[in-house]
């Protein structure tokens, strides 16, 4: 009975079908549903209730009753087709296009199912070009971040992700034509930290090698809003602000080297005023109460990356004369700031070090005497002015600018000291009672004190009262600074003390064989004291370094030869070594000029001091900021005693830490990278990059993928004849998580700098496939990305290279990773990964089925 009743509904329902009236058909066939067991009964119901659901636009409720059919009978090629119509309509293209290829495959002549076969295909690959199109993805981002509703942790993705896309030229025009400044003000405006930090970083990316954007960003945001920023006391904002002002700088100053014509020329005439601008600013922090140190230290860092001439063959220095006319002065107030007084601006440990770099930088730009004769009348006229009787504060002051200019160019402080009172002044604040005084006067007669005639007068009129000092105090700091005196004999016996003090002298390996053999025979077998263990002699190093000895031996190096031997050079550069073992001790030396001290310890002396020199330069240089550490010139200096290292009668910590140092270097410029090469460092690189040393052959490598940028190095590598390409593709299989990442780095600069090298890639060993597509799987986000870069590169080079790769598994990782969803970590991965899947559409070779 139930059967037949099931059967009269199902006639009821295609009667109401046919009418047209589907609410009814579908109310027919879900009551017959329930009265019946029969599975071909049940498909033909869930079927037509499909159908139903097609006509009222329930696609859901049709792809799920067409779904039930098909798993009562698979080849239902109705049930197939209705399910591909309510999936196409869902958006579901990809699983649409997979039924009706069904449904193709079973009725072959079907020109409707062609019909719709041809249309999901042109559909199914406009879809990825939109999915993975910047266009799409901005305008998301934007959507959340537009919906005040949106999570917390939604918004914020959202931003951070707007920074990826910042960064890219597509992305970052798109964000600017689509409200997006107005947008980032507002982010500005939430006072959130994390908001806020987002916005900046993208502002950032959007002003980037974009002189028209750049400027309407800097009139947008204001340059007293962006001061304000990195006056804060955050230094992930300060540092984020920094950066951003640096794009717009290097972008109105043409730094890109991009050209502009049209209407976006026309919006950038006045980038000199704009520059001006900023530089009023920069000066006006130096000197402000509500700038942190943080943000005063970005400052300087601006100024002296941007104001002096990066090379000193461009006549124009009109930057620097502004500066110095305009700011020397505000300068000159940092230099002179005293920590302990009341009036002291906010500082940090490097403020004061980074202004007296940018005072050398200033007056080393200078092009003539006229010129250096207003910078030295403008230094002296401050000094002079600052001198008060009736207020110590003041002349303590006065003396810690004048320390502070010996700090940086050396002649002028020199000649500054020659001013009435300067060197008086200096021994009668030794007789203060108060330690910020004695301090200060101590620290500038050292600096004073490495001229002759400067050190004769401070022996005929100090020296008593530095002994006093050095009796009486309980500062180490000021301790250790009256010790250092101008007599020869005094020079070297402080030396050889803080070779003692540091245990820096070379310790003969001891052979417990011959220890045994000594006692046997009852010689005398000299033993360790216990104070000179490592604990003890770290305690005492830390110890000498709070007392601020690196200001001492800096002093020391300054002296003139007449005082200053070659063996004092070598106790110095063993000190320096033993200070540098820590690297958390190596941003303080830098910060009291022990970077530039250490350069001519390693230029000039006996060899094994040159050695030792060279090795602390190294250690420097590994971890610190060049431009901090070896300001101006000096920088190229530096190289030549790193690369002397690289010398297989050095130890394998001399060449690991040199291989390091020359990494950090190569990694500022260009003009780094030919000096590197013009000391013929290139092959000794090379041969550690064949080492069985793990560290050393990761070192060299990493060098190696910063030097691969140069023109000079790339013609290396496209020379016929040799295995350098064959060497790092191989090093690329490395199991090494750090080598893949250094290696890999060093092919993607490769293969996107020369397509003959791309070529040269599938030639030079046959598992460059295989490498390549752990590259593309590998689990660190860094060497994935590299390794789909180098697939990209590939991609791009040639059309049959191109065939080659999607014939092979590389398109089916493509896939999976580029259907990923792009979080902030991930975001440069997945893009990448498209950009190769565009790419491929591009050639025609990608299959929607795919």
């Amino acid at each position: 009975m139930a059967e037949a009743e099931a059967m009269q509904l199902k006639e009821e329902g295609n009667q109401h079908f046919q009418l047209q009236d589907y609410k009814a058909a579908t109310k027919s066939y879900s009551q017959a549903l329930k009265l019946t067991k029969d599975k071909a009964l049940l498909a033909t119901l869930y079927r037509n209730r499909a159908a139903c659901g097609l006509k009222t636009e329930s696609y859901v409720q049709a792809a799920s009753d067409a779904s039930r059919a098909i798993d009562i009978n698979s080849s239902d090629i109705k049930a197939l087709y209705r399910r591909c119509q309510a999936l196409e309509h869902l958006g579901k293209l990809d699983q649409a296009f997979k039924d009706v290829q069904r449904c193709a495959t079973l009725e072959p002549q079907n020109q409707s199912f062609q019909e719709t076969l041809r249309r999901l295909n042109t559909s199914i690959q406009e879809k990825l070009r939109v999915q993975f199109s910047t266009d799409s993805r901005v305008q998301t981002m934007f959507e959340i971040l537009l919906d005040r509703n949106s999570e917390a942790d939604k918004l914020e993705k959202a931003a951070n992700n707007l920074i990826v896309l910042s960064r890219e030229e597509a992305g970052a025009e798109r964000i600017f034509q689509n409200n997006g400044m107005a947008l980032l003000m507002q982010l500005l405006d939430t006072k959130r930290p994390e908001l806020m930090l987002a916005a900046v970083r993208t502002l950032s990316g959007m002003c980037s090698s974009h002189r028209a954007r750049a400027t309407a960003i800097l009139h947008a945001v204001r340059i007293d809003r962006i001061c304000s920023l990195m006056a804060v006391e955050s230094e992930e904002m300060s540092l984020a602000v920094c950066n951003l002002l640096q794009a717009i700088i290097d972008a109105l100053s043409d730094e890109d080297k991009q050209e502009h014509r049209g209407k976006e020329e026309a919006l950038v005439l006045d980038s000199k005023k704009d520059l001006k601008q900023i530089t009023n600013h920069l000066l006006d922090m130096l000197v402000s109460k509500k700038v942190s140190g943080q943000g005063r230290d970005q400052a300087l860092n601006l100024l002296n990356k941007n104001v002096p001439r990066k090379d000193l063959a461009i006549h124009d220095n009109s930057r620097t004369i502004y500066v110095v006319d305009n700011g020397l002065r505000k300068i000159l107030k940092v230099v002179g700031q005293v920590p302990d007084l009341p009036s002291c601006l906010p500082l940090t440990d490097n403020t004061r070090m980074l202004a007296s770099i940018l005072i050398n930088k200033l007056y080393d730009d200078l092009r003539c005497d006229p010129e250096r004769d207003h910078f030295r009348k403008i230094c002296e006229e401050y000094i002079t002015g600052t001198f008060d009787p009736q207020d110590m504060d003041k002349n303590v002051i006065a003396i810690q600018t004048v320390s502070g200019i010996l700090q940086g160019p050396f002649d002028l402080g020199n000649q500054l000291l020659g001013l009435k009172g300067v060197m008086e002044m200096m021994v009668a604040l030794c007789g203060s009672e108060r330690e910020t005084d004695q301090l200060v006067a101590v620290e500038a007669l050292i600096h004073a004190s490495t001229k002759l005639s400067r050190a004769t007068f401070i022996i005929t009129n100090g020296v008593s009262l530095l002994k006093e000092i050095y009796k009486t105090t309980k500062n180490e700091k000021i301790k250790i600074r009256a010790l250092v005196t101008p007599d020869k004999t005094i020079l070297y016996s402080v030396a050889t003390t803080l070779v003692n003090c540091t245990n820096s002298y070379d310790v003969k390996e001891v052979i417990p064989e011959l220890v045994q053999l000594a006692k046997f025979s009852k010689q005398h077998v000299p033993e360790e004291h216990p104070k000179d263990k490592k604990d003890f002699v770290d305690m005492r190093v830390k110890r000498l370094l709070k007392a601020g000895v690196t200001s001492a031996l800096v002093c020391m190096v300054k002296a003139d030869n007449a005082i200053l031997t070659d063996q004092t050079k070598e106790l110095l550069a063993r000190v320096f070594l033993a200070l540098c073992d820590n690297p958390k001790d190596r941003g303080t030396i830098v910060a009291q000029g022990g970077g530039k001290a250490l350069i001519p310890l390693a230029l000039e002396g006996t060899d094994v001091g040159k050695v030792k020199a060279a090795h602390a330069l190294a250690k420097i240089a590994a971890v610190s900021n060049p431009d901090i550490a070896f300001p101006g010139e000096r920088v190229y200096e530096v190289v030549r005693p790193l690369v002397s290292l690289l010398n297989t009668q050095r130890d394998g910590l001399q060449n690991y830490e040199a291989l390091l140092g020359l990494t950090n270097l190569s990694g500022r410029s260009d003009k780094l990278r030919k000096k590197i090469f013009k000391e013929k460092a290139l092959p000794d690189i090379e041969n550690y990059m064949f080492e069985n040393h793990d560290q050393l052959r990761q070192a060299a490598t990493e060098c190696m993928c910063n030097m691969v940028v140069n023109k000079e190095v790339q013609e290396r590598f496209l020379a016929d004849g040799n295995d350098r390409l064959k060497l790092v593709v191989l090093l690329c299989g490395e199991d090494d998580d750090k080598l893949q990442n250094a290696a890999a780095g060093a092919l993607a600069m490769l293969t996107a700098s020369h397509k003959k090298l791309c070529f040269k890639m599938t030639e030079v060993t046959t598992q460059w496939l295989e490498i390549l597509q752990r590259l593309c799987l590998h689990d660190r986000l860094s060497v994935q990305h590299r390794g789909l870069v180098i697939a990209y590169n590939l991609l791009a080079a040639d059309a049959e290279l191109a065939k080659k790769l999607v014939e092979s598994e590389l398109l089916e990782i493509l896939t999976v990773v580029g259907k990923q969803e792009p979080d902030e970590k991930r975001a440069a991965v997945v893009q990448t990964a498209r950009e190769c899947l565009v790419k491929c559409m591009d050639y025609g070779f990608i299959k929607p089925v795919s």
